[in-house]
């Protein structure tokens, strides 16, 4: 074990990478990358529409308005899981129960006759699958023995 700024490192010997931790990485590296572009992707679409661009379907506003919200929030979370699985997990489980309940939410609004288009179901869908699914691999990540933290970081 070697320490680094009085944090113990447990080393796999000569200073290679076992292949769990690799695998850590990788999916570290694919969760924050996927909730980056996640947030980009939904910023870009929500400020088309909030600056007058027509989507081809009626705009729940107070939806439209939530998603954009959240893809700053998507930001967010991409760097607190790059830097830390542990207070990744909250992030993205935070950001996967929002959506939960928004999606209900709109799901109520729909089977009542109100103003939600179908596209909007299935966009609210996919972000809430989406983020089930990052949030599972951040809580995965987090359990794992060589978890990345930063340094000095609280669990």
């Amino acid at each position: 074990m070697r320490t680094s700024k009085g944090i113990a490192l447990r080393s796999s010997g000569a200073g290679h990478d076992t292949s769990a931790s690799r695998t850590s990485r990788a999916v570290q590296i694919i969760a924050v990358a996927v909730a980056g572009l996640f947030g980009v992707a939904t910023l870009v679409a929500g400020g088309r529409v909030l600056l007058g661009s027509d989507p081809g379907y009626v705009v729940f506003r107070p939806l439209l308005v939530y998603n954009t919200m959240m893809g700053v929030a998507y930001l967010v979370a991409s760097v607190v899981m790059w830097r830390s699985a542990i207070r990744g997990r909250y992030a993205a489980g935070a950001i996967f129960l929002l959506n939960l309940f928004v999606l209900l939410g709109i799901v109520l609004v729909y089977r009542s006759g109100g103003a939600v288009a179908v596209d909007s179901l299935r966009a609210m869908t996919l972000r809430t699958v989406v983020w089930l699914v990052l949030s599972l691999a951040v809580r995965w990540l987090a359990r794992a023995p060589d978890a990345t933290r930063t340094p000095g970081a609280d669990r």
